[in-house]
């Protein structure tokens, strides 16, 4: 049995960051990656993508709605040794990035900026300037957890074009829309979350995704790409895109 998707706003996008809910809410969702086992998923995930890397630049990582970075955190920390040189961009509509946190990336062998912006901007290329010019034409990789869900249709599939032609490598940990995540978000107060967490994680997995949904609103059907959709986990629904390499051959 399956139920329509439905997009409503979430209690914690209409919070001001220091409103001591929303502090509350962001600390109940390092909780909920956890359980839900998120960072095994967005590692798995970027291990098996072939985000290439020139030795005369670091690697160049977005995270789109990345709120205070603490889940690519951990990342970055697992991943130390293996991705040596990351420059990593949170871009996010509040600036929730902490001098402590940019501390922690720097142990991890991570350089991290904050760029506050509406991701919507973003894609549309308005009013988003960025503090330095950019000294690669493209992202090698882009990412987004638990944030694409908050978009109807039209949006997501603005959104994904703008991904589409800005960088490399795409990877996307959403809510998984099925009975068994809807039940654990009816649970999750066992967990101690607050009033706006529980109120949240019933709207985002109404919200979530199934099947191939996302790859849907992948411009062009995925022409020039390889695209992955699978459920990860009881909770979670993945989109995993890379460009493909130009075939000298095919090419002439």
């Amino acid at each position: 049995m399956t139920f329509a998707r439905t997009v409503a706003p979430e209690v914690l996008d209409s919070l001001a960051a220091d409103d001591p809910a929303a502090r509350r809410s962001r600390r109940d969702l390092r909780r909920v990656h956890r359980f839900m086992g998120t960072r095994g998923i967005v590692l798995k995930a970027l291990r098996a993508l072939p985000v290439r890397q020139s030795r005369a630049r670091p690697l160049q990582v977005l995270e789109l709605g990345a709120g205070d970075g603490s889940l690519m955190l951990g990342v970055a920390r697992a991943l130390a040794g293996e991705w040596p040189a990351v420059a990593l961009t949170l871009l996010d509509r509040q600036d929730l990035l902490r001098p402590a946190a940019v501390a922690d990336y720097a142990a991890a062998g991570w350089t991290v900026t904050q760029h506050t912006a509406d991701v919507l901007d973003w894609s549309a290329g308005d009013g988003v300037a960025w503090p330095q010019p950019r000294a690669v034409p493209r992202w090698d990789l882009i990412a987004a957890n638990l944030f694409l869900h908050h978009f109807q249709a039209p949006q997501l599939a603005t959104l994904l074009a703008a991904v589409a032609a800005r960088t490399e490598n795409f990877f996307a940990c959403e809510p998984r829309r099925a009975w068994p995540a809807f039940l654990g978000s009816h649970l999750i107060g066992a967990i101690g979350a607050n009033a706006v967490t529980r109120e949240d994680a019933v709207l985002s997995v109404r919200a979530g995704f199934r099947g191939t949904e996302l790859q849907s609103f992948w411009p062009a059907g995925g022409t020039g790409w390889t695209l992955a959709e699978y459920p990860a986990g009881l909770f979670s629904h993945c989109l995993a895109a890379a460009r493909a390499p130009v075939n000298p051959t095919s090419a002439k």
